[in-house]
């Protein structure tokens, strides 16, 4: 697990924005994570939050047919373990099989506007990746541009 840590968080430095400072390093990716409580047997638990962090931070997931959001999103969770049926952004915003929307993200989490799909990061920063205009890379979903697309949705993973 501690190598998963790892090397998450040194992808994800390889794929933060020129201008966006790293917001995570493994001790908080770590940490975060572990904070997570699985409170059933259908939620999510710390490590499968922590596989999804590292498949989202893993240069491999980067693939020609992954040109858009949705499709990243997809590959990661299915890298990760997590397998749902694909769906476009605009469906996920509305919510799908698999997925709960939850108010409060956690990481490994959906953040969904109409048209647009990423997994939170590190909540308390409000830090998010998914495939930006530059490509693969990290975000903060409270930043101007994302506002102005209106309010996001979160949605939670179940396993069935």
């Amino acid at each position: 697990m501690i190598v998963i840590t790892l090397a998450a968080a040194g992808f994800g430095s390889a794929f933060a924005q020129d201008d966006f400072e790293q917001p995570y390093g493994n001790v908080a990716l770590l940490s975060v994570a572990r904070r997570t409580q699985n409170h059933d047997n259908h939620s999510l638990t710390p490590d499968d939050r922590l596989s999804l962090l590292a498949a989202a931070l893993d240069k491999r997931v980067r693939r020609e047919e992954d040109a858009d959001c949705s499709h990243l999103v997809h590959a990661v969770y299915e890298d990760a373990g997590l397998p749902y049926a694909y769906a476009p952004s605009s469906e996920l915003f509305v919510g799908v099989e698999n997925f709960e929307r939850v108010k409060a993200p956690l990481p490994g989490d959906l953040v969904v506007w109409r048209g647009h799909v990423g997994i939170v990061i590190k909540p308390s920063e409000h830090i998010f990746f998914s495939y930006l205009s530059s490509g693969p890379g990290t975000d903060n979903y409270e930043a101007h541009y994302w506002r102005h697309r209106g309010r996001p949705r979160f949605y939670r993973y179940v396993k069935k």
